[in-house]
C-alpha cells in the first residue's frame, strides 16, 4: 500500500471512529491527512470505499488482536475467560492495538447506513461473521448453543459499555453467565 493511501486509510479510520462516518466529509479528511484531493481520487473512487477500505483496516487489526487474545486458550472456559478479559482490556483503554474505546467500529458504521445490501453493511456482516468462526475454532466442544451465546454476549457487553460507558462489571457478569452454560448439571 503506498504511503500516501495508508495515511488516508488511517486518518479516515480515526476520524471515522471516534466522530462517526457522516459527521466526517472527505475535506476534513484531506485536511487531517495533508493528502491532496487528486491524490485521494486516485485511490479511492468515492467516500464509500474509502470507508470500505477503513473497515478492512479495522478488521485486520481487531482480528489480529483477537487471535492474540485468544492464543492460549485450551478449554471453553479459557475461551471465555481470555475473551471477556480482553474486552475489559480494550473497554478500559488498555489496548493499544484497538486504541481509545468508542464502540465497535462495525456496529457504528452499519448503523449509519440503512441500505443493507451496500458494500459497506455488507463489510460489517462479514467482520461479525469472521470474529465467529475465530471464537469457534478455539472452543473445544461442537455446541452452537455455546457459540452463539458467546457472540451474543461479546456484542451485548460492547453496546452495553459504549452505551453506558460503565464497564466495571460487564465482563464479569458475562463470564459467570457463561460459565453456567459448560458447568456440569447436578
Amino acid at each position: 500500500m503506498s504511503k500516501k493511501r495508508e495515511q488516508l486509510v488511517t486518518t479516515a479510520l480515526d476520524l471515522f471512529y471516534y466522530q462517526g462516518v457522516h459527521e466526517i466529509g472527505i475535506n476534513e479528511i484531506l485536511k487531517v491527512s495533508g493528502v491532496a484531493k487528486r491524490t485521494m481520487y486516485s485511490h479511492f473512487e468515492s467516500k464509500d470505499a474509502l470507508i470500505v477500505a477503513t473497515l478492512q483496516k479495522r478488521h485486520t487489526n481487531f482480528m489480529s488482536w483477537l487471535k492474540d487474545v485468544l492464543k492460549d486458550a485450551r478449554s471453553d472456559q479459557q475461551v471465555i475467560n481470555l475473551l471477556f478479559d480482553g474486552l475489559e482490556s480494550w473497554f478500559t483503554n488498555k489496548s493499544e492495538v484497538l486504541g481509545k474505546f468508542r464502540g465497535c467500529f462495525f456496529i457504528n458504521t452499519a448503523a449509519e447506513f440503512s441500505a443493507i445490501q451496500s458494500d459497506i453493511v455488507k463489510y460489517c456482516s462479514f467482520h461479525k461473521t469472521e470474529v465467529r468462526a475465530l471464537i469457534e475454532q478455539k472452543l473445544t466442544c461442537n455446541s452452537s448453543t455455546l457459540l452463539d451465546a458467546i457472540c451474543i454476549m461479546k456484542e451485548g457487553a460492547i453496546t452495553t459499555v459504549h452505551m453506558t460507558g460503565e464497564g466495571s462489571d460487564v465482563c464479569e457478569k458475562s463470564k459467570r453467565i457463561l460459565t453456567s452454560l459448560i458447568e456440569p448439571k447436578p
